[in-house]
């Protein structure tokens, strides 16, 4: 019997579609993020178990080469400053794959820390095990957590790249007060505009 053949290219794509492994499912507002240990740029091994008394967290995925992680650099900074005594530390976590850009090696990363004397941790996803996780993309991308570990917000910084001056909307300062007031962050998603995270085939 022959077989129409639009039906054999309706069976092809069925076949297809069933040996194409599935993405794997990343955090959204309102999931708990799991638990992870990555190395901190002094040597020890960094968990967010290891701040039992935080009410939160400010997860910052980035690196040392990214010109818009450098133009966010200071704000960072500040954000550690101006929330870490609230309870809302910046866990600051490098994604990218060294040996596609050596300027984030774990050496690099020590360097880089010490010279701009980040008051945060800065981890290696050496593994690239983390950030596809929470579905981070870019370098800035912030996800903020809760004390139990449930995402409350995702994005960016603010909604200026080039100077911290020109921000109308500072979303992450704005998020992070919301929730010290008990509230919901509004917006609790904005787009992160950064480098693509440099990943291993």
């Amino acid at each position: 019997m022959k077989v129409p053949v639009h039906t054999l290219a309706l069976l092809a794509g069925i076949l297809l579609l069933s040996n194409t492994a599935p993405e794997p499912k990343t955090y959204v507002i309102g999931d708990k993020a799991e638990d992870f240990s990555l190395r901190n740029v002094d040597g020890r091994m960094v968990s967010l178990a290891h701040y039992p008394d935080a009410k939160g967290f400010i997860i910052v995925f980035t690196c040392n080469h990214c010109p818009y992680a450098q133009l966010y650099e200071q704000r960072i900074i500040d954000l550690h400053k101006k929330f870490n005594p609230k309870g809302f530390p910046v866990i600051a976590i490098n994604p990218n794959a060294p040996e596609i850009v050596p300027e984030d090696s774990f050496e690099e990363m020590k360097a880089r820390a010490a010279e701009k004397r980040y008051p945060f941790v800065y981890l290696l996803d050496s593994a690239q095990t983390v950030f596809p996780k929470f579905g981070a993309l870019r370098t800035p991308h912030v996800f903020i957590l809760d004390k139990n570990l449930i995402v409350r917000y995702i994005g960016a910084i603010d909604d200026c790249p080039e100077t911290a001056s020109g921000a109308q909307r500072r979303y992450v300062d704005s998020a992070v007060t919301a929730m010290l007031r008990g509230e919901r962050p509004e917006p609790d998603f904005t787009r992160a505009i950064g480098c693509v995270i440099k990943r291993r085939k």
